[in-house]
């Protein structure tokens, strides 16, 4: 039997990053290749998404790997934290 309740890594990301931009960019859908920045994500917002990041997924994302490469798409973000998590 399957759990439907579940959240992937993705959804969850998507789910923080919406939050930060929410207020501002209320009527836009953002999908896994759509470029954060372009879609207001801002270097304060960074620093939060990373830090509720940290928080959602009980890992610590080093300073090396906060880059705007990494951090420029859900779906780079999901590879980062996947990376992560399975380096343990």
């Amino acid at each position: 039997m399957t759990d439907t309740t579940a959240t992937t890594a993705e959804q969850r990301i998507s789910a923080a990053v919406t939050s930060l931009l929410s207020p501002r960019y209320r009527n836009r859908d953002l999908g896994p290749a759509d470029d954060l920045r372009k879609s207001g994500l801002s270097s304060l917002d960074l620093v939060k998404l990373v830090l509720k990041l940290e928080q959602e997924f009980q890992l610590v994302i080093p300073e090396t790997v906060i880059t705007p490469q990494n951090f420029s798409t859900i779906a780079a973000i999901d590879g980062l934290i996947s990376g992560l998590i399975d380096k343990g």
